[in-house]
């Protein structure tokens, strides 16, 4: 069942041309453009799909955002994984509720959220103590306290090792997994996968490498392309822009003990 907007829910207010904007709904707030303002209380208390306008007569319509709208326009320091990729992620990964996952490189917490969202309780190792601040302030904003208490971020170096035992999964963005193969090995549980996301094809060929000399088996990448339409009328076409490449998919399970074991 729908609910209304009420202060405290975040709004995303489109215009006529398509533009998205995101913001958090307050009594007494407005939203402001070139065309003018529109006030929150035209918001709260009405449905999704309540259209709106400012004070100069522009048109907007207000949604509640998904987390792919939230994770391209949310506060962030890092570079994000963008939707094309998060969604094969969640899958490469297996995803479920209660999985026992560590990440490393939490960057601004898009794939937190993602893992999150799907139910997983998550240890964060992150080098920076304000990408740590901030993956946990956007987990805590947009998927509120229950999620945030599925979540640690510890500020350390996943090269250095994993204390962790036990784990479901090891999902890495960063430069060097390969660095970690071995930590995961004894972090992971037998039958545990571990995934990472990396930009360069040189990345990946030196991860395979330390992978195909691991307990890990069935390792594969893959790459993600995503191409939208233009569907007006009788003209059918691709956009001639797409999503290109982004960055590559190796995942990897763990089928047999710590290699030196």
């Amino acid at each position: 069942m729908s609910r209304a907007f009420a202060a405290g829910d975040k709004a995303l207010v489109l215009d006529r041309k398509g533009r998205r904007y995101l913001f958090t709904l307050k009594d007494g707030g407005q939203f402001h453009t070139h065309t003018g303002f529109v006030s929150h209380e035209a918001i709260i208390g009405q449905p999704e799909g309540v259209q709106l306008r400012s004070t100069n007569g522009a048109w907007y319509q207000a949604v509640r955002p998904t987390l792919a709208d939230f994770i391209l326009k949310m506060p962030r320091g890092a570079q994000v994984i963008y939707p094309k990729d998060l969604g094969p992620i969640l899958l490469l990964a297996d995803i479920f509720p209660g999985a026992v996952v560590l990440e490393a490189g939490v960057g601004s917490g898009a794939l937190s959220m993602t893992m999150l969202r799907a139910g997983a309780r998550i240890v964060g190792y992150e080098l920076r103590s304000d990408f740590a601040a901030r993956a946990q302030a956007n987990v805590a904003s947009f998927l509120g306290p229950e999620a945030a208490e599925r979540y640690r971020v510890e500020e350390r170096d996943v090269y250095e090792g994993i204390d962790e035992t036990g784990l479901d999964r090891v999902v890495l963005d960063l430069p060097e997994p390969w660095r970690v193969v071995k930590h995961a090995e004894s972090a992971l549980h037998p039958g545990g996968i571990f995934v990472a996301y990396v930009p360069s094809i040189m990345q990946v060929a030196q991860l395979r490498e330390a992978l195909a000399a691991s307990a890990f088996s069935m390792a594969e990448t893959q790459e993600v392309l995503l191409r939208t339409w233009h569907v007006e009328g009788n003209a059918v076409r691709p956009d001639h822009r797409m999503v290109g490449h982004t960055g590559f998919l190796t995942s990897a399970r763990l089928v047999g003990p710590p290699t030196g074991a």
